[in-house]
């Protein structure tokens, strides 16, 4: 039985189901940003693999973008290299609502995977710089670790620039 709370124990399936050997951890202090994750665990920020959810603006379509901790996402440059899978269309800001159903989870814990419904990921290359990163793991206070390969592998994510 595991003692994960309901939405790490979520994630964990999903990447057990992927195929991907990491354990989801629990931390007593915040991981909620990602200055907070990385004191938490003893990382760079730049290790921390935050998840973003934008909403296309003509057709409300959600886009998970996976930002190495530090970076800000330029949303005008990504909606240009997006334009083929977006179709012209833009990307604002999301919502917590809109985020919520969309992942099923809270703004603060979004993983990278284990959504409500596949979204259109995109991973920001400057995470591929380093051997360890940390992801959130549906709860305000859980990660785990795994490499870029395994990002990769488990959201099928297009990597490219994002800041």
């Amino acid at each position: 039985m595991s003692t994960l709370p309901a939405s790490a124990a979520r994630v964990q399936d999903a990447l057990d189901q992927a195929g991907i050997t990491v354990t989801v951890q629990t931390f007593p202090s915040s991981t909620r940003t990602a200055a907070d994750a990385a004191a938490a665990i003893g990382c760079s920020v730049g290790q921390i693999a935050k998840s973003l959810v934008f909403k296309t603006r003509r057709d409300g379509r959600a886009v998970l973008v996976i930002a190495s901790g530090p970076n800000r996402v330029d949303e005008a440059g990504l909606s240009a290299r997006l334009a083929e899978p977006l179709a012209g269309d833009s990307l604002g800001r999301a919502d917590a609502d809109f985020v919520r159903e969309k992942t099923g989870f809270a703004i603060g814990g979004i993983p990278p995977v284990g959504h409500a419904a596949p979204l259109l990921t995109v991973i920001d290359a400057d995470l591929g710089a380093h051997g360890d990163i940390w992801a959130a793991a549906g709860t305000p206070n859980a990660v785990f670790r795994l490499s870029f390969d395994q990002l990769r592998q488990i959201t099928r994510g297009l990597v490219m620039p994002v800041a």
